[in-house]
């Protein structure tokens, strides 16, 4: 095998479970799997490379100009790829050129910003599935934000996919094999869509894990230590960082403990019902509360905003200080549009101080670091006048980094190139080994053109250029018309079809001279700007205050704008039980309206007499709207957004719980009945007195008595003394509205609709009081059903009810006859309707099947 393979296997065998792309020359190569696998997915041509055996080991490359495209690509597709680099100049390596991993690309480790969402953090998770609970580490590589926890108690489990479920992180490292946590590697795997990299044990030793969480972090809360999972979580997710980068991840310094008592509680179905951040179905961010409340101007700011929308408050002092920055911006149109102009021009801080850290920001990069604090002296003008206490925080706190910039500004060109060594990276005037080198190239140009000039005159060859091209350096180029002219010291190097290419040594010597000075001139730039990006890395801390400053900034002028666009009021945010919301909007569906009336309701509730809402009505009317309108307007409150309504008071919610529609799972096995029955049994094991829950129609998946049961029973125990909590319940089982004189705390809710003959007209009003009609047969017509259908329907549902009024009768006491031994055939064809009546189990029969069961009877009777 050739020195060059061996080399190849003894970096491949270091990262097997990795495509290696090996720097040859211009090209990022892969060989043997890696180039089958690869020119597979991304439809590359597959080639060979002689290796020393017997066959041509497979082959395929990218260009490595262009190499992070066809990463990101494979990082899609599921893939890790180890980035081998040349460590030596190829032309003064004396033998094979060293070469190293210089980075490990895998879908949590992310730096680079054409393999990153702008609008949304990129995460990877370490899980220490320990005996004292369950330790949780969330890290975003790129903008240096670290969050840990760590869950106990019976449903950790449970808690443990709520929290994956709101930080999606797209790579999971666990310290157990995936075998011995099958469902969660499932749901971690389908459910989030994350890689699982399992059984990395050694990373997770406490000891090692605790000195290295010290050694990282300079805010480390006290009695940090005592949580072993946690701790253990942080300090395997530093080490895996830290090997990935191919460093110490050093960037990294602050670490976020929460725990519970901090943010309202919403599982992964709550979060998808209620579609914060993407719809159910599009998965797409329009139609969803983040596409209503981001108004942001920059890319750290949107993130800082949907991070809030997935962690709403259960402080009030926290909620009301959100509330008073957006209530300051919100009363002024001009500081508002003044502070967004400014915003506008400012850039992605976070992520490009991570870049200049870890030495991967080119040029454009630093230009781009030095126009945002062009920004910043504006900015701070403008909140030097705000009265309100958050915003004087963040003018205090704001630097204007007016040293890095006047650096930035002398150093770097205007427009410099994205290569980095091809020169035009400094500035003129900067170093004067530059200006002077670039002098050298100049004169050299207009020395070409005075010696192309002095030629022409000599010869006599009106024609003749000289002209350059990396292959001959420079040279004399003469047409065939004039070969006859050339003198004798033109040495050919070059025939072509339409002349001939010919050097001199005078031309030879001057060439030296002028790349002898490209080289040094290359070479120079790019060492003086190594230099001022490490001296603008360290100030990397100053720079990433500055990035969170705007970041917060940007989301509080981002509710400001909404709230004075679409009229939303201050919510009064309390302790107390009571919800109570005056002409409340639903935020999202008001948006799609726009050229009709909204119409607003009105909701009441809290833990005594208004507990639970049961709210009836035809399909169609607005149920599920409303309920989620509620949810919605309780969760931008605990944001510390304004909300859609006249008027608010929300008492702070500790958990939100939805249960709102479902469909067959098949790939689990499990029935829409069935997932019903497991969210809503999570539901009753976990709410809380303080909680607002939502139940869609409940019961619905099963036969009509065994539904409307179930349904029963949950509402007792929600609304009972075994929960209490504030409850939104709609059915179409009407029986339930009894339990508004039978229940202390449920209140009859319905949404009005009018019948005009045949039509139905939806008022979208909820008021006080039962219906006791869904309008099916009007809805189904709305829908568009076939008129046969709707004809045939309104005759089997006169005949139902008749039936159904025959058998609810009180007996009449038929006329004696004589007894004259004689069995009718009336009496014999009663006593077997009866007896049928008596054997059937009404609990196993479906609506359908009731309603031909009652056909049958009839029909014998008639």
């Amino acid at each position: 095998m050739t020195p060059m393979m061996q080399q190849y296997f003894e970096i491949k065998n270091q990262y097997k479970d990795y495509v290696l792309f090996y720097r040859l020359g211009d090209f990022y190569e892969m060989f043997f799997d890696d180039a089958i696998n690869v020119s597979r997915d991304l439809e590359l041509t597959l080639t060979g490379r002689d290796c020393g055996e017997a066959e041509r080991a497979p082959m395929c490359g990218v260009p490595f100009h262009s190499a992070e495209t066809y990463i990101a690509r494979l990082i899609e597709k599921g893939y890790k790829v180890a980035i081998c680099e040349q460590m030596e100049d190829p032309a003064k390596a004396k033998g094979l050129v060293k070469r190293d991993i210089v980075r490990v690309v895998t879908p949590g480790t992310l730096i680079e910003p054409g393999m990153l969402t702008e609008q949304r953090n990129n995460y990877v998770c370490s899980i220490c599935l320990g005996d004292a609970g369950i330790g949780l580490c969330f890290a975003d590589v790129s903008t240096a934000e670290v969050y840990a926890t760590c869950l106990t108690g019976d449903n950790a489990e449970a808690r443990l996919q709520s929290e994956l479920g709101t930080y999606l992180p797209s790579e999971i490292v666990t310290d157990l094999p995936r075998t011995e946590f099958p469902a969660l590697a499932d749901f971690i795997t389908d459910r989030i869509g994350a890689m699982l990299t399992d059984a990395q044990g050694h990373r997770f030793t406490y000891a090692d894990a605790c000195a290295r969480a010290s050694a990282q972090f300079v805010n480390l809360p006290e009695g940090f230590e005592r949580d072993s999972a946690m701790v253990s979580a942080v300090g395997a997710l530093v080490d895996y960082i830290a090997e990935m980068q191919r460093g110490d991840a050093a960037y990294i310094r602050e670490l976020t403990v929460y725990s519970d008592g901090q943010y309202l509680d919403m599982d992964l179905n709550t979060r998808r019902n209620l579609e914060l951040c993407e719809t159910m179905r599009s998965k797409e961010k329009k139609g969803s509360l983040l596409w209503v409340l981001d108004r942001t101007h920059t890319a750290p700011g949107a993130r800082l905003l949907r991070s809030w929308i997935e962690h709403p408050l259960l402080s009030t002092q926290e909620i009301a200080r959100r509330q008073g920055a957006v209530e300051e911006l919100c009363a002024s149109f001009m500081l508002r549009g003044e502070l967004g102009e400014a915003l506008s021009h400012v850039l992605d801080l976070e992520r490009l101080v991570t870049r200049i850290v870890y030495g991967s920001a080119n040029a454009k990069d630093l230009r781009a670091v030095a126009a945002t604090a062009a920004m910043l002296p504006k900015i701070k003008r403008l909140l030097s006048a705000c009265s309100d206490g958050e915003l004087s925080r963040i003018f205090r706190e704001m630097d204007d980094l007016a040293d890095l910039r006047e650096l930035i500004d002398s150093a770097i060109a205007e427009d410099p190139p994205f290569v980095l060594r091809e020169g035009k990276l400094i500035r003129e005037g900067y170093n004067a080994d530059v200006d002077y080198l670039r002098s050298v190239q100049t004169d050299g140009k207009s020395w070409l053109e005075k010696i192309a000039a002095e030629e022409r005159e000599k010869t006599g060859i009106r024609t003749l250029k000289v002209a350059y091209n990396k292959v001959f350096g420079y040279y004399i180029e003469v047409s065939k018309s004039f070969i006859d002219q050339v003198p004798e010291h033109y040495i050919r190097k070059q025939t072509l079809a339409n002349g001939e290419r010919y050097i001199t040594e005078e031309l030879k010597d001057m060439e030296a001279t002028i790349l002898g000075a490209t080289d040094k001139l290359y070479s120079l730039e790019y060492e003086l700007f190594q230099e001022i990006r490490g001296r603008v890395a360290a100030e990397g801390e100053r720079i990433q205050r500055v990035a969170n400053r705007l970041a917060e900034l940007d989301a509080y002028l981002s509710l400001a704008d909404v709230a004075a666009k679409n009229h939303y009021v201050r919510p009064e945010v309390d302790n107390s039980d009571v919800i109570q919301i005056r002409d409340g909007r639903h935020p999202v569906v008001e948006q799609f309206v726009k050229d009709t009336y909204f119409v607003p309701n009105d909701t009441m509730l809290d833990t005594g007499a208004n507990r639970t809402m049961l709210i009836t009505g035809p399909n169609m009317a607005g149920k599920s709207t409303y309920m989620r309108q509620v949810a919605l307007i309780v969760l931008m409150a605990q944001i510390g957004s304004f909300v859609p309504a006249a008027e608010a008071r929300v008492g702070v919610v500790d958990k939100l719980f939805t249960r709102v529609g479902a469909s067959d799972d098949l790939a689990s096995g499990q029935s829409t009945f069935m997932l019903e029955m497991n969210e809503v049994a999570y539901i009753l094991r976990n709410a809380t007195r303080r909680s607002l829950i939502i139940y869609d129609e409940v019961g619905r998946g099963t036969s009509t008595f065994d539904g409307m049961s179930i349904a029963r029973a949950i509402v007792e125990y929600t609304t009972g003394r075994k929960i209490g909590a504030k409850t939104l319940f709609a059915t179409h089982y009407h029986e339930l509205t009894s339990l508004e004189e039978e229940l202390p705390g449920v209140v009859n809710y319905n949404i009005a609709a009018k019948k005009r003959g045949d039509g139905i007209t939806f008022l979208r009003k909820i008021v006080r009081g039962s219906t006791d009609d869904s309008y099916g047969i009007e809805v189904a017509k709305l829908a568009g059903l076939p008129n046969e259908v709707i004809k045939r329907a309104k005759e089997v549902l006169a005949d139902v009810e008749s039936t159904a009024k025959a058998l609810q009768a009180p007996n009449v006491k038929k006329e004696e006859k004589p007894d004259d031994g004689m069995i009718s055939f009336e009496d014999c064809i009663n006593e077997q309707v009866i007896e049928q009546l008596r054997s059937v189990d009404l609990n196993t029969l479906s609506p359908y099947e009731a309603m031909s069961f009652l056909f049958d009877l009839k029909k014998r009777l008639q």
